[in-house]
């Protein structure tokens, strides 16, 4: 029909976007202009889980001379395992920072002075005694960090919540106003009351939502895994079109555990969504777990061999627990190496994985590997490039950071280059004054000094050194803390608080505009085929009381109705010298993906 050639213009943009952002990478050796829009909408700031943020202020030498700023405030209420947002044009125009934790509290914070703009509870968290599996968080609320979607102006995340207390428990994914704060229609999704896979329930109580979220193309992903070893669990992959959350699609391992639980969580190439899976037990066939998996949209996955790959000692890694679920999958791009699109992948057992993205390869051997340590690897790794090739920086253990190089060839080889000792170490990040040059390595130290570190990223040498007694950054977590680099300035969130550095003279805050006025979005045509039922309501105060909390009460209707709208007014005004122009970022385009569509096969029935 004609009409059906027309598309609004906020679909269009949730076409582009993604289309932009992987031009980025591909134009990382072009300086972004010092009022191009700069926003950090996702874990590690890309699909691809890079953790690169470009920003021509970081220079090693600025970089030597970081200071904790002491007059920003970052005072919010829980324990903080999610890495923060930033936006340029947040509510009101100003630059604003998200933050949530593990109370079910959600903030948006002035990016300049830390007070807050707005805030929301979104319900009781559960606290350790009230689960039926171990849990090394005392209190569980929202874990996974959150993803923006700018098109829709709207905040994703997964709150678990026991609304009387403690009998009942829910996992419910939430859509925000990013400029209110206030419950976006047709949301939250009662996770155990929407989503099956294969006759299965999902089982709220014995999931923990720990992996950061991914939006690709229109659909936003969720994973799940496990608290512990307990508990008769799944890796579990939640898909719910933005502007469709009536329709749910699901995926589940065939057995017990699989757990999708790094904190890396969705990797994406821009056209599929990336996972990596835990061990499983008493697997006499392959059922989902030891591996790196790519799924259509939806989630689907096809069974192909193309679509997953798993190592074939999978069972003695199950066995000893040194599965690859410990790390998130990596997407990378090495020009000249054959195959040159690639999936990086680290194991518990100390090895790293390169996987032809085009073909991952069923239960076969790598493309590419190599023995790191015989240490547990766990993090969220990043990637970066510089003259010198393209690195991977990685979480070694708790005491050391350390990089290898991809060389191009045939096949692609890795090189150990260096190793540094850190105490209590975070998931490393990266900054780059063009995407190839002053490349440094940031990690937060988590229980020796308790400070940020940079290091050069060709040799591993020290650029920044952790500062002064007053640069300290307490409650923060190893492998789980992450920072996030926007306009000269870094930002860590802790347990209670969110800490901002900035560099000698930091770079011009842009003057607040006016937000745009949210509009409904087209509802599109379901392609999901699991049956929904009516999900729970989140109804929750606002109030810019950082302490204050509120009440959440489910009913049986399908629709959220927020009573309050949040409202709040800094504290100091941003010192904005420069005006922002709010043009998309670029980013990189991956290389098409052509091959004919896998006959579906199903899965290996798991042995009773």
């Amino acid at each position: 029909m004609v009409e059906e050639a027309f598309v609004s213009s906020s679909q269009l943009l949730k076409v582009l976007l993604p289309i932009s952002s992987l031009l980025a990478a591909a134009l990382c050796n072009v300086t972004l202009p010092a009022d191009a829009q700069v926003n950090v909408t996702q874990f590690h700031n890309n699909p691809t889980r890079d953790g690169l943020h470009i920003d021509s202020a970081f220079t090693p030498g600025a970089a030597a001379n970081l200071t904790r700023d002491l007059n920003f405030n970052g005072a919010i209420t829980g324990s903080v395992y999610a890495q923060p947002l930033y936006i340029d044009s947040g509510p009101g125009g100003r630059p604003t920072i998200i933050a949530v934790t593990e109370s079910n509290n959600v903030y948006a914070l002035d990016a300049v002075d830390g007070s807050i703009i707005w805030q929301r509870n979104l319900g009781a968290p559960l606290v350790a005694g009230n689960l039926p599996c171990a849990t090394l968080i005392s209190t569980v609320g929202i874990t996974g960090t959150p993803i923006v979607d700018l098109a829709s102006r709207a905040l994703f995340l997964n709150a678990m919540i026991t609304p009387d207390g403690g009998p009942t428990k829910k996992h419910l994914i939430v859509s925000l106003d990013l400029d209110t704060g206030v419950t976006n229609p047709g949301w939250p999704v009662d996770v155990e009351a929407t989503a099956s896979y294969n006759g299965m329930p999902f089982t709220a109580a014995i999931q923990l939502q720990r992996p950061a979220l991914g939006i690709v193309g229109n659909i936003l992903y969720v994973p799940y895994g496990s608290f512990a070893d307990q508990c008769d669990y799944r890796g579990w992959l939640v898909g719910i079109p933005i502007n469709n959350p009536a329709s749910v699609t699901a995926w589940a391992t065939g057995i017990r555990g699989g757990a999708i639980w790094a904190v890396g969580g969705v990797a994406s190439d821009g056209l599929n969504p990336f996972v990596t899976t835990g061990n499983t037990f008493q697997a006499a066939n392959w059922s989902g777990g030891e591996a790196v998996i790519r799924f259509e949209s939806g989630p689907i996955f096809s069974n192909d061999p193309s679509d997953y790959w798993v190592p074939t000692n999978w069972q003695s890694l199950d066995n000893g627990d040194r599965d690859l679920g410990g790390s998130g999958p990596l997407v990378v791009d090495v020009a000249g190496a054959t195959p040159s699109s690639l999936v990086v992948a680290l194991g518990k057992d100390g090895n790293a994985y390169l996987l032809d993205r085009g073909s991952l390869g069923g239960i076969a051997p790598p493309v590419a590997s190599l023995h790191l340590t015989n240490s547990f690897i766990i993090n969220a790794a990043a990637s970066y490039r510089t003259k010198q090739g393209i690195y991977v920086a990685y979480r070694v253990n708790g005491s050391n950071l350390a990089a290898f190089r991809i060389n191009p060839a045939n096949p692609p080889t890795i090189t150990s280059v260096w190793n540094v000792t850190q105490s209590g170490v975070g998931s490393p990040f990266v900054t780059s004054t063009d995407g190839t040059n002053n490349v440094i390595v940031w990690a937060v130290d988590t229980s020796g000094d308790q400070r940020l570190h940079g290091y050069d990223g060709d040799t591993g040498n020290v650029i920044f050194g952790g500062g002064g007694p007053s640069d300290t950054v307490a409650g923060t977590h190893s492998y789980s803390t992450t920072g996030i680099a926007a306009r000269g300035r870094i930002y860590v969130a802790g347990d209670n608080r969110v800490y901002k550095f900035n560099l000698p003279g930091g770079t011009p805050t842009p003057t607040p505009a006016a937000s745009p006025t949210p509009t409904s979005t087209a509802t599109a045509t379901a392609t999901a085929t699991a049956t929904t039922t009516a999900t729970a309501t989140a109804t929750a105060t606002a109030t810019p009381n950082p302490t204050a909390t509120a009440s959440t009460t489910p009913t049986s209707t399908p629709t959220s109705t927020p009573t309050a709208t949040a409202t709040g007014s800094p504290t100091s005004t941003p010192t904005a010298t420069a005006t922002a122009i709010l043009t998309p970022t670029p980013r990189p385009t991956p290389t098409p993906r052509f091959h004919t569509t896998p006959r579906p096969r199903p899965s290996p029935p798991p042995r009773p």
